[in-house]
């Protein structure tokens, strides 16, 4: 994959969702987090690299003391299809009695979300909480739900706001799907 296939992907996608809708989502994500825990001295973990722009754009609405730090976790590695999770980074905050939210772009099957939340439980965080951009709408998910979520989707290959294909199109503003996948 180089950046001209990428720009012909973009250019052949269907939008799911503009920018607009999406800054919307946001906007409603922020209200429900902020409602939730504002009284909390909550620590956000973004999951890397998928995260990185939901959680740019969401922290700036979230007017409450609260500290970041990010995670490293992923099961694709550049493939468009899960493997085996692999640890790169973990948090260098102490999760010990913390509240914790944990950001990510898309909660496709939640096996790596999943995995993240029983860290944090074995860190000794006082309390989980998920929240991720997009809900893919299918059957083949962890019996877990994440507890804030933007947007619902079909079950298509999505890239924009954070989700990437062949490792580009991270930057697209929008959520969209990839032709025939």
């Amino acid at each position: 994959m180089d950046a001209n296939k990428a720009k012909q992907v973009l250019a052949e996608a269907d939008c799911l969702y503009t920018n607009t809708q999406v800054q919307h989502s946001l906007d409603q994500m922020a209200k429900a987090i902020t409602l939730k825990m504002q009284q909390d001295n909550p620590l956000i973990l973004s999951v890397m690299t998928g995260g990185i722009i939901l959680a740019g754009q969401i922290l700036t609405r979230l007017a409450f003391p609260l500290q970041i730090d990010y995670i490293h976790a992923t099961r694709y590695r550049g493939t468009t299809s899960g493997g085996k999770l692999n640890w790169l980074v973990k948090p260098t905050h102490s999760l010990k009695g913390r509240t914790i939210l944990i950001l990510d772009d898309i909660f496709d099957e939640g096996i790596t979300l999943a995995e993240i939340i029983e860290y944090c439980w074995g860190e000794g965080a006082k309390e989980v909480y998920t929240a991720v951009l997009v809900n893919k709408l299918h059957e083949r998910k962890q019996p877990l739900k994440p507890d804030f979520v933007g947007l619902e989707t079909e079950d298509r290959y999505l890239f924009g706001y954070g989700m990437d294909y062949h490792g580009y199109l991270r930057n697209a503003a929008g959520i969209y799907a990839v032709k025939g996948m």
